[in-house]
């Protein structure tokens, strides 16, 4: 008998699944809150040259904040006060309406920058002021997120294949809490960044291992069933998040707030390892054991009485495959470089449409709880797609249509008609992540 045949025997989608799918969601709910934290975290409010400096104790004293503003800030060409230059000296002449520019030399902000907390109380950008020739030290927050999954992907990957699941899985709850916190408190934005770097490096481990837990958790029939269901709890830990940064407006309560259920997952953490992975590594009697347990929770000990480590787990795996496997043979490799270059595409589309919120001019709480919202009811449609038609003509489909709207995206002014278009494009990204998955 196979191993998949025994996994069916014993259920594959039991109460002993459905357990580990429930055990789960308090961590999987915080990926979401954590991959796409730098939306709020970071965000850049309206802002303009602090000109307290240009009161010499005259006419600057009495006016109105208004008056100082229009005085001591230059406008850009659509009426708005420039956010990153000043006046280096009062312009009164605005006040009477004239236009005269004689001696309306600008300087860059000497004096830093006031910024408008109706929104954000603090971010890291008010922070360390990473604003105007400092904004790349501010985006460089979400290329510290993208390096951690670089680094972290593969290193984890080969120590969960090397010490199991469990135990690692274990690990990175615990280092992700542990970094979490330590980049609530750090005094320097050099100190935060690498911080981020190793938080963001663990999360991707706890993010791959997740997103696989139905099949190395004795998962093996209704896969697309608990593909979706497992994708639904990031649809809910975007909502969560939207909550939590609704209400925690300040940007060290904000990576705490998110990073708190974590310590219930550690709490509650209660997995068995891998069946698969343990008779692979030549540990049978524990694959037999968690197998029983499996069995015995679905009620199908029956099946277990002509199971034995010695006749169904001893040889089951007699290969060691590494990465070269990838590429081996024609087919495997097809498959192996055009998974890579759709999930890139995929990948790149989501991150650059879901980090750039705030480049749609709208309320920013609104716009990540849309996005999010659309994912729940396509979530299923993707389900019944699947089941009906299959997933070759939905893949292929949503990929043209993505590459479509993307091009008319290019021509499009900021506005509504941009904002649904990239609903469209999130839409159809969501579509093709959940088929892979």
């Amino acid at each position: 008998m196979k191993f998949d045949n025994i996994l069916s025997e014993i259920n594959g989608f039991g109460k002993f699944q459905i357990k580990l799918v429930l055990i789960q969601i308090l961590s999987r709910i915080t990926l979401p809150c954590h991959f796409l934290l730098n939306n709020f975290m970071a965000a850049v409010p309206s802002h303009h040259c602090d000109i307290s400096a240009l009161d010499n104790g005259d006419l600057f004293g009495n006016l109105t904040l208004d008056q100082k503003l229009a005085v001591g800030i230059p406008a850009e060409q659509d009426g708005t006060l420039s956010s990153c230059q000043m006046f280096s000296v009062p312009q009164y002449q605005y006040l009477s309406g004239s236009n005269s520019s004689e001696d309306a030399f600008t300087v860059q902000c000497w004096n830093g920058w006031v910024y408008d907390n109706s929104t954000f109380k603090s971010t890291v950008a008010t922070e360390w002021d990473l604003v105007c020739s400092r904004k790349g030290m501010n985006k460089a927050t979400a290329t510290v997120f993208f390096i951690g999954v670089m680094v972290g992907a593969p290193l984890f990957g080969f120590l969960s294949d090397k010490f199991g699941r469990r135990p690692l899985l274990l690990v990175s709850y615990l280092s992700s809490t542990i970094f979490a916190v330590l980049s609530a408190f750090s005094p320097s934005y050099v100190m935060f960044w690498r911080n981020v770097f190793k938080l963001y490096s663990h999360l991707v481990f706890k993010k791959i291992n997740i997103l696989l837990s139905r099949r190395l958790s004795f998962v093996l029939t209704f896969l697309t069933f608990s593909g979706i269901i497992i994708s639904l709890d990031w649809t809910v830990g975007t909502w969560t998040l939207v909550g939590i940064a609704y209400c925690v407006n300040e940007w060290r309560m904000l990576i705490l707030a998110v990073t708190s259920p974590l310590i219930l997952a550690i709490i509650a953490w209660w997995l068995p390892e891998s069946a698969r992975w343990l008779t692979a590594n030549g540990n049978a009697e524990a694959a037999h054991y968690y197998i029983k347990k499996c069995a015995e929770m679905n009620n199908r000990t029956e099946c277990m009485t002509d199971i034995t480590t010695k006749v169904h787990f001893s040889i089951v795996f007699t290969l060691n495959y590494t990465v070269v496997d990838l590429f081996r043979t024609p087919k495997i490799r097809k498959l192996t470089v055009f998974s890579g270059i759709v999930w890139y595409g995929v990948a790149f589309t989501y991150f650059g449409i879901s980090l750039n919120i705030t480049g749609f001019g709208l309320n920013p709480y609104l716009t990540q709880f849309i996005f999010a919202s659309i994912e729940m009811p396509m979530m299923i449609g993707v389900y019944l797609f699947l089941e009906k038609i299959g997933r070759k003509p939905g893949e292929t489909g949503t990929l043209l249509l993505t590459g479509l709207c993307l091009f008319i995206n290019m021509f499009v002014a900021q506005g509504n008609l941009r904002f649904c278009l990239n609903l469209l494009i999130s839409f159809c990204r969501f579509f093709i992540f959940c088929q892979y998955v």
